[in-house]
């Protein structure tokens, strides 16, 4: 079954049919030569800012950013997966950032995580380019076993803030999922459930022509 047609036109309704406004709403990919020449402290940058974003007040976090790079190096990924625990100790004490010291922790770990993946694949870029685009669970999976608290939406937003083709399961869109038929039942956290998802996204991206991240923002807006 084509269901692209009824939730486009559905998305268009909630702009006022002003498909130009619709359109312009929708997130970008920026394509694997983009993905390839982000450099590793830039990965790096984005995996902390979606950790200390989580359950946290977003524009708190943004509003430190430049105290955040400061305080980490720059993230440059060799620099800060050697912080001792005195240096970590020091952060604790670093007003110019929010001293969560597990999410301190997870971005040394998320270092370590960076860097070796860089000399293996001659950049972290590389390795987020060239997973499968019909295989984004996959890469979800990867970084929440190889990572530190990457899990749940954190991931995919990482990746989505990087500009890796993927949608989120974010309340709206498994709302979408379920209320348009587009699967019969969703256990978001789960493998199985996130492949369901996954499988959806691919027969709307064979419909449509559209990229994931732009059906996801799409979907989220039917609801």
């Amino acid at each position: 079954m084509k269901y692209f047609p009824a939730l486009y036109d559905l998305f268009l309704h909630r702009h006022a049919n002003d498909e130009a406004s619709a359109l312009a709403s929708l997130p970008v990919a920026s394509g694997d030569k983009a993905l390839r020449e982000l450099s590793d402290d830039r990965y790096l940058s984005q995996m902390a800012l979606c950790i200390f974003q989580a359950g946290f007040v977003w524009r708190v976090v943004v509003n430190k950013w430049d105290g955040f790079e400061t305080a980490f190096r720059n993230f440059k990924p060799a620099a800060v997966a050697y912080l001792s625990d005195e240096q970590i100790e020091a952060l604790m004490l670093d007003a110019s950032i929010i001293r969560n010291r597990q999410k301190i922790i997870a971005t040394r770990e998320n270092a370590a995580f960076v860097f070796l993946q860089s000399q293996k694949s001659e950049g972290f870029g590389n390795w987020i380019a060239d997973w499968p685009p019909e295989d984004i669970v996959g890469l979800w999976q990867a970084l929440k076993k190889q990572g530190s608290r990457l899990g749940g939406n954190t991931g995919p937003r990482v990746l989505r803030l990087a500009g890796k083709d993927t949608f989120l399961l974010t309340q709206d869109v498994c709302t979408a999922l379920l209320r348009h038929g587009l699967v019969n039942d969703l256990s978001p956290t789960s493998m199985g459930g996130q492949r369901k998802a996954e499988k959806a996204f691919l027969d709307l991206q064979q419909q449509s022509g559209w990229s994931m991240c732009m059906l996801s923002r799409m979907l989220a807006f039917t609801i």
